[in-house]
């Protein structure tokens, strides 16, 4: 095959050059026919070759893009082709034409070899070359072989480099040195002439900096790199670079690798897997290259030859064998050879085979197919024969105890595996590290599915004192094991369907691992070196030895049949001293749990349905997990570390104690029957005992005497908590918050004067209190700290709720919800009202518009109402804030579910939050809030004219709800004149066409004062 070179020049070296001959890329003659088309790509150079006519010709090896063509064509040093007639493809050796450069370039003083520089043109980067052909004689095919090729060039402008480069040495100089080329063009036969700018930079790179630099390359980019110049040609060619010759997967001909042989003597590495002839390759390698130390071969056919012949490669240490056929497949294979080191021989197709290797350390024939192997290897370490199925059992044995010094021994797989074999192998092998006999059908000796091996195999594996890891996943008829191995480290017994007993002792052992083992109900383990021992989903797990002195974690979950007798094992003396986490997670057969540990830190008994008593003794414990412990009746904690603690998922539990120096936070809401409770924890700040009914007051007084710096206790619904209960709350200075909702108490004196930093009080529903039993607070000034005070569902009176807001003007949290005694909460000027205790209002002219006298206002501080709940009041029929009652921290007013509520007139300046919804009498609404950002309607009948008045005094609201309004949605306004944006991106859902009218009533109406950011409709 014919094919034109084209690489980019120097300006010395372009000049002369004429047109370019033909090179040789494999066997040349005048005889050549039409071949095929060939396209590569190298450093951004795009070269079409075609090829019309190739009668013959050898074999060529271009295979692909950017790939081993590169390698052919610059891979060489000593000058000398891959073809028949030894011409190579490489630059300096193309055929020129009398006259040119080639011999002029001694006396240049630009050459690269003289001045071992890379030359770089500015323009080579940035140009598209394209080579195409023009037969001299159209038509005429003897004229092939006189083809001539053109080189046309599509320059692509390189401005900025241009521009720095004339910034860099013009300096103001009016000509630029980068556009002279001493008024030449570059010209030859048959080019076109090239009109083009250029610039040289020069770089200086010894010869040794560049070997350094071409030592991190691979073979494709050595071959790219070999097209630069002469000095890198002959860089990237250092037989340094090609110590190994990989040809994986290649298809190179047996010429051209003789040839690379030939250039490459001391190639120490040799791959031709998957390559064509392997077998002839192979013994070219074997032959040329007599510092062989690695092979490597597979997808083809071995000879017998090359097995004779191994033995001459003196020196080979490393023979690699994959997915191959060796020899005729009838008579055995002998691999002799006195220094190989590892020979793998996998995947490979042959009958019987013999190895002799004195030197061997490493053995492979895993997933071949012979039925016999001898071996002779007295210094063999690892063997691996896993997948040989059909290998005999005799095989096996003899294979395994002709390797006295074996370590590490993989027969996973092989069905013909037997416990004599087993036995045999660990009397004799007694170096044995690693022992893999997975998946062998026949071993009943419950290894790896090693089904005909016997438990009585376990006895011959006790004898290989070196066994450091064994594995018997999938042994399905192994029932036990029973070993005493010093330096087992590694032990795996994964889904033995009749695995029963395991019995280990090894001070070296520091991972175990069982699993789906369904039979299995006893394991007793010594070792030194175990830290963290999971047994999970073992149904069948009765009972548990550990002698572990550094055992750290254990986690036996779902082990179902599990008794207490656990207990004793993870308690001091039970062999587990440093054991600090215990997850017994579903463990159904637990009733009584207790452990005894000065070193346990956490433990999880979630799921265990059937405990009813806990005891625990553990001063270092830190967690522990009760969730679903649901019939747990008894529950001792003297002492523990907590500092928190949760019992309020276990609603049977009666009797409590607990001694917790650190304990923080303690939750028994829900122990309905708890009627027996001892709490010593100095450190308890928060306290729930919400429905604990059986909570009494001598229980509450012991438990605030030993929690002094209790600040929250929570005490709603446990009605047996009377007035002595409370009076020993005087032993909680810090008490801040005390909810005492759905209580019977009817005095709550005892609060009053004991209780002097309380902040939160919540009495919902206390139904039992009086008119009177909250005078202390608005008369006597009890409570001074007092800010939140919850009122909701009580049955005070209308007076008592008046006085109670007129005076406590500390209060920045008011609850008010569900009280049917309350008519009106009004805050203006009439008999009976709150507003007969007013406050001053500086802006006079605000009062005289409201109707007020400022000579009548009496002064009174401002009111440090934030929020203000009337939820649900069924009987309240107006709302008056007027400016006088100077609320004016008020930012909250939730009136909503006021079914009767009529009128609400509010003159805030900080309210941000009105919520009216469900609020359906509601006809008047006057609002003078511009700060109300948020106001919610919901299925309120109030007149869209009613809502337009009372939002335009409020400015910046950006919230209005006003779903299922019937009036606002029937509404029909005129046409608007603008559109309000902001709501539109909250409307994310498509509405269908009764939504979508509401909608745009809804904008409509909104826009007309241009005020809502977020407009909410039937649901949307």
């Amino acid at each position: 095959m014919k094919i034109w070179c084209c690489f980019g020049f120097g300006e010395d070296e372009v000049e002369g050059r004429g047109t370019m001959r033909e090179g040789m890329f494999g066997n040349e003659n005048d005889d050549e026919s039409e071949g095929k088309k060939l396209g590569f790509s190298l450093t951004g150079v795009m070269i079409d070759v075609e090829e019309n006519e190739m009668a013959g010709g050898g074999d060529q090896w271009l295979p692909g893009m950017g790939g081993w063509g590169h390698f052919d064509q610059f891979a060489s040093t000593s000058g000398q082709g891959i073809g028949e007639n030894g011409d190579a493809f490489f630059p300096e050796k193309c055929d020129r034409p009398e006259g040119s450069e080639r011999d002029e370039c001694d006396d240049r003083d630009s050459c690269d070899v003289h001045h071992k520089r890379a030359k770089v043109q500015s323009y080579s980067l940035g140009c598209d070359y394209a080579i195409t052909s023009m037969s001299s004689e159209a038509g005429n095919s003897s004229s092939s072989t006189d083809r001539e090729y053109a080189v046309s060039l599509s320059p692509i402008a390189f401005n900025n480099e241009i521009l720095s480069l004339s910034k860099m040495f013009n300096d103001g100089d009016d000509e630029n040195p980068l556009e002279s080329n001493d008024g030449r063009d570059d010209e030859g036969d048959g080019f076109p002439t090239l009109q083009m700018e250029d610039s040289e930079v020069r770089m200086d790179l010894t010869d040794d900096l560049l070997h350094m630099v071409f030592s991190f390359l691979d073979h494709i980019n050595l071959c790219r790199a070999a097209m630069v110049c002469n000095q890198w040609r002959a860089g990237s060619s250092h037989e340094d670079f090609w110590r190994c010759l990989n040809f994986e997967n290649r298809n190179i001909s047996e010429a051209q690798f003789e040839d690379m042989c030939r250039r490459y003597p001391n190639a120490t590495e040799v791959n031709i897997f998957g390559a064509p002839v392997i077998h002839s390759l192979v013994m070219a390698a074997m032959s040329s290259l007599r510092n062989l130390e690695t092979l490597t071969l597979g997808k083809g056919t071995l000879g017998d030859a090359f097995f004779q012949a191994l033995a001459d490669c003196y020196v080979l240490k490393r023979l690699i064998v994959n997915d191959a056929t060796l020899g005729n497949g009838i008579q055995e294979i002998p691999i002799y050879h006195d220094r190989l080191r590892h020979l793998q021989i996998t995947k490979c197709r042959v009958l019987r085979i013999s190895v002799r290797c004195p030197q061997l350390e490493t053995l492979s024939l895993k997933r071949s197919s012979m039925a016999h192997a001898v071996l002779n290897c007295p210094l063999l370490q690892d063997l691996d024969i896993g997948s040989c199925h059909k290998l005999t059992d005799a095989a096996i044995r003899s294979a395994a105890i002709s390797c006295p010094l074996l370590e590490s021994l993989d027969m996973s797989n092989c069905s013909c595996v037997s416990d004599d074999t087993l036995r045999e192998i660990a009397l004799t092998c007694a170096n044995l590290h690693i022992l893999d006999a997975s998946y062998c059908p026949n071993i009943s000796l419950e290894l790896h599915s090693c089904e005909g091996i016997t438990s009585a195999s376990m006895i011959a594996i006790s004898h290989s004192y070196m066994l450091e890891v064994l594995e018997l996943d999938n042994c399905s008829l192994l029932t036990s094991v029973s070993l005493d191995l010093p330096r087992l480290q590694n032990i795996r017994l994964v889904h033995c369907r009749k695995f029963v007993d395991l019995k280990l002792r090894s001070m070296k052992l520091s991972s175990m691992t069982v699993s789906n083992c369904p039979a299995l109900h006893r394991i007793d383990v010594t070792s030194n070196s175990l830290q963290k021992l999971v047994l999970q989903k073992q149904a069948s797990l009765t009972t548990l030895a550990l002698q572990c002195q550094y055992l750290q974690e254990v986690d036996l979950a779902d082990c179902e049949s599990l008794t207490n007798s656990i207990c004793d094992v993870f308690s001091d003396g039970g062999g587990c001293p440093t054991l600090k986490s215990l997850v017994l997670d579903n463990c159904e057969c637990l009733t009584a749990v207790g452990f005894c540990s000065t070193s346990l830190v956490s433990l999880s008994l979630v799921g265990c349905r059937a405990i009813t008593s806990l005891d625990l003794t553990c001063p270092y414990l830190e967690q522990v997990h009760l969730d679903g412990c649901d019939h747990l009746e008894r529950a001792y904690f003297c002492p523990v570390g907590l500092r928190s603690l949760n019992l309020g998922i276990c609603p049977k539990l009666s009797a409590l104690r607990i001694e917790a120096p650190s304990m923080v936070q303690l939750e028994l809401k829900g122990c309905g029957v708890l009627s027996e409770a001892s709490i010593n924890c100095p450190k308890l700040t928060s306290l729930d005992a919400s429905f604990c009914s059986q909570l009494k007051d001598d229980c509450l007084s012991a438990t605030a005497a030993s929690c002094p710096l209790i600040e929250s206790l929570i005490l709603m619904s446990c009605p047996s908590v009377g007035y002595e209960g409370l009076s020993s709350l005087r032993l909680l200075p810090h008490l801040t918050l005390l909810d005492l909702s759905y209580t019977f108490l009817m005095n709550l004196q005892p609060v009053f004067q004991s209780c002097l930093q309380l902040k939160v009080l919540k009495l919902q529903a206390c139904k039992y209190l009086t008119d009177t039993s909250l005078e202390a607070l608005y008369k006597e000034g009890a409570l001074p700290a007092l800010c939140e005070l919850d009122l909701s569902y009580g049955t005070l009176c209308q007076s008592a709720i008046e006085e109670l807001l007129a005076c406590c003007t500390h209060l920045t949290h008011v609850s008010l919800n569900g009280c049917l005694n309350m008519h009106d909460l009004n805050w203006g000027f009439g008999s009976g009202s709150v507003a007969e205790l007013p406050s001053i209002y500086n802006n006079t002219s605000s009062l005289s518009t409201h109707g007020y006298d400022h000579d009548e206002l009496i002064e009174q501080p401002n009111r440090l109402l934030q929020n203000l709940n009337c939820v649900g009041c069924q009987n309240i029929k107006k709302v008056l804030i007027p400016p006088m009652a100077r609320c004016f921290h008020l930012s909250s007013l939730n009136l909503s579910l006021s079914a009767n509520l009529k009128e609400v007139d509010v003159v805030c300046s900080n309210l941000c939050f009105l919520n009216l919804s469900n609020c359906s009498s509601l006809e008047i609404l006057k609002l003078e809030c511009p700060k109300l950002t948020s106001l919610f309607l919901q299925s309120c009948n109030i007149t869209a004219e009613a809502v337009e008045a009372a939002l335009t005094q409020c400015n910046m609201l950006e919230t209005l709800d006003i779903r299922f309004c019937p009036k606002v949605i029937e509404c029909k306004h005129e046409k608007v004149p603008g559109s309000v944006p902001q709501f539109e991106a909250h409307l994310q859902q498509p509405l269908n066409e009764n939504e979508r009218t509401a909608y745009d009533y809804s904008k409509e109406f909104c826009a007309l004062f241009h005020l809502v950011d977020h407009l909410q409709i039937d649901g949307r």
